[in-house]
């Protein structure tokens, strides 16, 4: 990991970009943290957008983690952001934008070839990242996952052990086979839901959330569209990871 750019913030956070290998990444530490005090850390998922895109809506996620006592980090995803573009997924959201464009329901080849090969690429990325942030002395486990495409976030919950408690947020973009993975999940999870999402199946997200084989898992369910997430279920959710990560 190689730390290319510090800033403070305002409320004292610090803000630290970082390369590791070919993935850029942020890091955000509360002023609270240091060598004798690590914090917990707080993975931030985020759709396909790229981080320039995302960055307002990390910084401010990852602030609120801050104030909780919470490090939060992210990492650009695969073919997004200033990485190389990856010509199989450019060609699986071409299809998905006509199907949506045509009124047509996304047939589970398209989903298969958008998100399959993203967790696939993603979680080892993840994992990587997750053994260098943890090797730095201001930063402790335990550690939670927090939104993003939720079928990295199930594949990050079955294979990797360091993560105790995901915060994830409902789509509707699931491939059949990640419903089998969903049981093969025990850590706590908190799911967001909303109830009205103009992209999203309602009852998928509901089938999703029975599959998932946690014996503790909230469904937090709201009503209005895809950005409208009230502050109150920010709140929740925080509450959560405030519980199963000190």
């Amino acid at each position: 990991m190689h730390f290319t750019s510090e800033q403070h913030l305002d409320d004292g956070v610090l803000e630290r970009e970082f390369t590791l290998g070919e993935i850029p990444g942020i890091l955000w530490t509360p002023a609270s943290a240091s060598t004798s005090a690590p914090a917990p850390l707080i993975l931030l998922g985020h759709p396909p957008l790229g981080l320039r895109t995302m960055y307002p809506r990390l910084a401010g996620r990852a602030r609120h983690a801050a104030a909780d006592g919470f490090a939060a980090a992210t990492i650009e995803l695969p073919g997004s952001g200033d990485r190389p573009r990856w010509a199989a997924a450019e060609q699986a959201r071409a299809d998905l934008r006509r199907a949506m464009e045509a009124g047509e329901p996304v047939g589970d080849e398209i989903i298969d070839a958008l998100v399959l090969p993203l967790v696939e690429k993603s979680v080892p990325e993840w994992q990587a990242a997750l053994d260098a942030l943890l090797s730095l002395p201001e930063i402790g486990g335990p550690v939670g996952y927090s939104g993003g495409v939720i079928s990295i976030g199930i594949r990050l919950a079955v294979v990797e052990p360091r993560i105790s408690a995901a915060v994830l947020f409902a789509g509707s973009l699931v491939p059949a086979a990640m419903f089998e993975e969903a049981r093969r999940v025990t850590i706590p999870l908190h799911v967001l839901l909303q109830w009205d999402d103009e992209g999203n199946d309602r009852q998928a997200a509901l089938d999703l959330f029975d599959a998932f084989g946690s014996k503790e898992k909230t469904l937090h369910a709201n009503m209005g569209g895809h950005s409208g997430v009230p502050q109150f279920a920010g709140d929740a959710a925080a509450r959560f990871f405030a519980r199963h990560l000190r």
